[in-house]
């Protein structure tokens, strides 16, 4: 008897110890590193805005967080977590002896590995430093962890990792970011159902998800409310009121792209500056981009894109008609032109003319089906679009609209690989006019004008004004007239700033600032450079006023404001562009199939890319009717009229001597 005795107290002894021992065994037997919990950073979701506060995307990697301090989390929040999930957090060291123990011997009873009760700390650790299976080896190391834990963190430190840790269902990761998903609220802004949604949600994201199972949810929260309750955390009227509200709950999903262009490009720009954890690192980027502008801009791309191809197979028709007809008659030597249309895209761009912030960039008419961005990476010849800089030469060295070209015929000799070859450049409409003034040579785009002015001016003076411009990859020779280097719309666009903003060049802008943890890390500065006079740049302006008003680029023009620009058509009709601007916003528009194949004969840039450029203008006046609208006369313009035709000049480009000797006659008499 006395055998027994102590045989059944040692055995006690031994159950009583063996938990200790087991701890003591996994505390000393393996390494608990907590640094991942202690320097917590998890993965945080970046957010991008266009200038006026609209936020464009959520962009992240995986996890979907934005990161709440512990100061931004209401205390309801934590009332309503405690009483739901661990009542004596506060009290414990990390672990909850009873539960402990009640697990033990859940083990011993079921002969398997089943779930305890966790506290938070261990839940946190769970998440965070162990995998989920349940084996009693786990579990001992998550209550050794958890208690390596509460020495080394605040309760309040823990409580923060864990509301910004925990998956809430529906793609959110943290309560932060759920507040914002199910309610589209800030946490200080819910109410106590909402909070006791949230709080209810991680025990199983899937089944108490309000999206899926509303009433399921609905249940789960009114346990919460009840505990704090019957805890005494909330009062009678609290209760009443709170278990009876119903609240909204949003499905749709926080990470919607509204500009996926934009966020491509700022993605690309946040790598050049070196910034390699874009989709992890919690930034927060301000764009210059106007969400309704860049919407409008992807509108008046699709409705030129349309009209492209409702001709495309119009001119189909057309020359089936007469290739039957050509057959009837024998004419054999007769073809159709072969052109793919599924190769067609477009391209625009669009900028604040005197900050040189871009407002909208639109990189093909659908980026479901190409992500490529055309306005921003495509290197295309802007042909006849590069006309202005050759003639503003011009007038920066004394020229006026009013000035004589020769638009003649001539043929030039030179020599390409040892060979002698020759070039016979010809006008679009295939004729010659003899002396043509400066301004209807541009405002109708007279290439054998152009090639005269250049040769005029002398190709290498020509060419060292140019750099004035900045622009790249120059040809040295007479190519340079028609446009044949290659450039992306963007680029063009900040070239074309010269114009638009009285000789100013500006760098384009797509950030404005970027922040990181409540600092700015990076913000825009920005970088201008005069090439010609303002004067200077208005007698540009007003040529190009002219283009659009009864020159090559009248599909362009809007009714109500005033618009200058350049159609860009290259050989074949490869390429086709409208390079205009409006006295405050500038837009490039670019059309071409994407194999470099020819369009459609008709298909010059006043026909493709004008329509896209109107239509987007169209939209400014709608969202902008008080945008500025008519350009600015700079100081020291001189106004004659010639032949009844306003016509402008300066102290560079001067008058026509008769016409200066008539009008100081005038003045006198009156």
């Amino acid at each position: 008897m006395k055998y027994i005795k102590r045989t059944v107290l040692t055995l006690f002894i031994l159950g009583f110890l063996t938990p200790f021992g087991v701890l003591a065994y996994y505390l000393y037997a393996y390494e608990y590193d907590i640094s991942k919990l202690v320097d917590y950073k998890p993965p945080l979701t970046s957010i991008i805005y266009d200038k006026n506060g609209e936020k464009i995307a959520n962009v992240f990697y995986k996890h979907n967080r934005f990161y709440a301090s512990f100061e931004e989390i209401p205390p309801r929040i934590v009332e309503a977590l405690v009483a739901i999930e661990d009542t004596t957090f506060f009290e414990h060291p990390g672990i909850n002896v009873d539960a402990i123990f009640r697990a033990v011997l859940k083990v011993l009873k079921a002969g398997k590995a089943v779930e305890g009760a966790s506290t938070i700390t261990q839940q946190l650790v769970k998440n965070i430093l162990l995998t989920r299976e349940k084996k009693l080896s786990r579990k001992i190391k998550e209550a050794i962890y958890s208690i390596k834990i509460e020495q080394a963190l605040t309760k309040e430190e823990i409580l923060e990792r864990y509301l910004n840790e925990i998956y809430y269902g529906h793609g959110y990761y943290g309560i932060k970011t759920a507040s914002y998903g199910y309610f589209h609220k800030k946490l200080e802004d819910l109410t106590l159902k909402e909070m006791a949604i949230l709080v209810g949600l991680p025990k199983a994201p899937s089944t108490y998800a309000p999206t899926k199972n509303y009433e399921i949810s609905m249940g789960r929260a009114n346990r919460v409310i009840e505990r704090m309750h019957v805890l005494g955390w909330i009062d009678e009227a609290t209760y009443t009121s709170s278990m009876a509200e119903l609240p909204k709950v949003y499905d749709d999903t926080l990470t919607k792209n509204r500009a996926p262009f934009i966020v491509d490009e700022v993605a690309r720009i946040m790598k050049s500056k070196g910034i390699n954890d874009f989709r992890t690192g919690g930034y927060e980027v301000y764009t210059t981009i106007d969400l309704r502008l860049q919407n409008a801009a992807i509108e008046s791309l699709k409705f030129a894109y349309d009209e492209a191809l409702q001709r495309a197979q119009e001119y189909k028709e057309k020359d089936l008609e007469k290739l039957k007809k050509a057959q009837e008659s024998g004419d054999e030597e007769f073809e159709v032109q072969d052109v793919n249309i599924s190769q067609l895209n477009g391209a625009l761009v669009s900028i604040d003319s005197a900050t040189g912030d871009i407002l909208a960039i639109v990189g093909s008419v659908d980026y479901t089906k190409s992500s490529f961005n055309r306005a921003t990476q495509g290197q295309r010849q802007p042909g006849s679009a590069f006309k202005p800089f050759i003639y503003q030469v011009a007038v920066d060295l004394g020229y006026s609209g009013a000035t004589k070209l020769i638009d003649i015929a001539k043929t030039y000799e030179y020599e390409k690989d040892g060979e002698e070859m020759k070039w016979r450049p010809k006008n679009y409409e295939k004729d010659y006019k003899g002396l043509v003034p400066l301004r209807e040579a541009l405002v109708h785009s007279r290439n054998l004008a152009t090639i005269n002015l250049v040769n005029e001016l002398g190709l290498n003076n020509l060419y060292n004004e140019l750099k004035k411009f900045q622009i790249k990859n120059l040809p040295h020779d007479l190519s340079l007239s028609l446009g044949t280097m290659s450039m992306s719309p963007l680029e063009l666009a900040k070239y074309y700033t010269a114009f638009s903003n009285y000789g100013v060049i500006v760098e384009p802008n797509l950030i404005i600032s970027i922040d990181k943890d409540s600092n700015t890390i990076y913000e825009k500065k920005d970088q201008a450079q005069q090439v010609t006079l303002p004067t200077q740049s208005f007698i540009m302006t007003s040529v190009l006023m002219d283009v659009v008003k009864r020159g090559t680029g009248r599909r362009a023009g809007v009714k109500g404001i005033e618009l200058a620009g350049k159609t860009g058509t290259t050989n074949n009709n490869v390429d086709a562009w409208f390079a205009g601007y409006s006295p405050t916003i500038e837009t490039i528009v670019w059309f071409g199939n994407d194999d470099n194949t020819p369009m459609y004969a008709k298909e010059t840039g006043g026909r493709v890319a004008g329509p896209a450029f109107s239509k987007y203008y169209e939209h400014v006046l709608d969202l902008y009717p008080q945008v500025k609208r008519e350009f600015d006369v700079p100081d020291g313009i001189i106004e004659v009229k010639i032949d009844n035709e306003k016509e402008y000049f300066s102290d560079i480009s001067k008058p026509p001597r008769v016409e200066a000797e008539v009008n100081s006659r005038e003045e006198l008499l009156w």
